[in-house]
């Protein structure tokens, strides 16, 4: 049960229905954004939603308890303030969304459908669709450590410790780039694989402010290519500036060979895995391969 405004339930008492849909959206970088599917641009509380951005909502579902609510809206990436490369670039990931049923007669007779946050967007052509993900979705995002062989931080960060200063290798791109793979001179010699799994920030050109991950790296004599994982958001140009910020697997011997953090590693490379677990018990006269034997005791101390 839900109480209307008392301008806005008097309006719908009328018999005369003017209604419409408005979308207040806040981006990443605290960009605010309003968008309606009535055919003139609307204000609520000082934002401009704007009319005629081909924008339209589907079918919405409210659930009682914890279950997740959710909807979609799409449009076209025409509209004002959406464009692919913004999209691509990920500032609209996880962007908050309030949702209001609007008399366009009145504007300030309004109700609040729903505060959500924007799930995955798929795109075909010219054109967008935006799954919208209710409150109750955040109590399925996983909180708290993970116990696992592989560290669980991440390179650099607090728990690491990691001075990345003296690893970032600055860079430009030269040559003419492909689709998602880049030709690139740097600054200083590049460590073999340490790169792949790491990032490339770009410090200069359309790309400015974003980064991208590195999959692979190959040196030749006209340079070091660099392959992305994804075809960067905007176009690149020759000259371009970049930094190079390196990559970890994760792995105990990563950490205690490239990177001499042992002591700060997250993980718990000893946790007995599914193959540990699946095995059957050894010993003299049962035909098992030779191991430790499984008694109860420590897996890596003789005795």
């Amino acid at each position: 049960m839900r109480d209307l405004p008392p301008a806005l339930a008097a309006r719908l008492a009328s018999g005369a229905t003017t209604l419409c849909h408005c979308w207040s959206l806040t981006r990443r970088d605290g960009l605010r954004l309003g968008f309606t599917d009535h055919d003139r641009d609307l204000t609520l509380g000082g934002l401009v939603h704007a009319a005629r951005t081909g924008l339209a909502a589907a079918e919405a579902s409210a659930e009682l308890g914890f279950a997740v609510s959710g909807g979609d809206v799409s449009g076209a990436l025409t509209a004002l303030g959406l464009t692919e490369a913004d999209i691509a670039a990920g500032l609209y990931d996880g962007a908050a969304v309030e949702t209001w049923l609007v008399d366009w007669a009145e504007p300030e007779a309004r109700l609040l459908l729903d505060v959500a946050s924007l799930g995955e967007i798929r795109r075909a052509g010219d054109a967008f669709v935006a799954e919208l993900r209710g409150l109750m979705e955040r109590l399925d995002a996983e909180r708290g450590r993970s116990f696992r062989a592989t560290c669980d931080a991440d390179l650099g960060d607090a728990r690491c410790g990691v001075d990345l200063g003296p690893l970032r290798i600055a860079g430009r791109v030269i040559g003419e780039p492909e689709r998602g793979s880049l030709l690139v001179s740097l600054s200083g010699p590049l460590p073999d694989a340490a790169f792949p799994g790491g990032r490339l920030a770009w410090t200069g050109g359309a790309n400015a402010g974003l980064s991208a991950d590195i999959r692979a790296q190959v040196a030749g004599r006209a340079g070091t290519r660099l392959d992305l994982r994804e075809v960067p958001a905007r176009a690149v140009a020759a000259g371009d500036a970049f930094t190079l910020i390196p990559g970890c697997d994760k792995r105990l011997a990563t950490c205690a060979g490239r990177y001499r953090n042992a002591p700060n590693f997250r993980g718990f490379p000893h946790l007995p895995g599914n193959d540990f677990v699946l095995r059957q018990a050894g010993g003299q006269g049962t035909g098992q391969a030779a191991g430790p034997p499984l008694d109860g005791g420590s897996l890596f101390r003789a005795g």
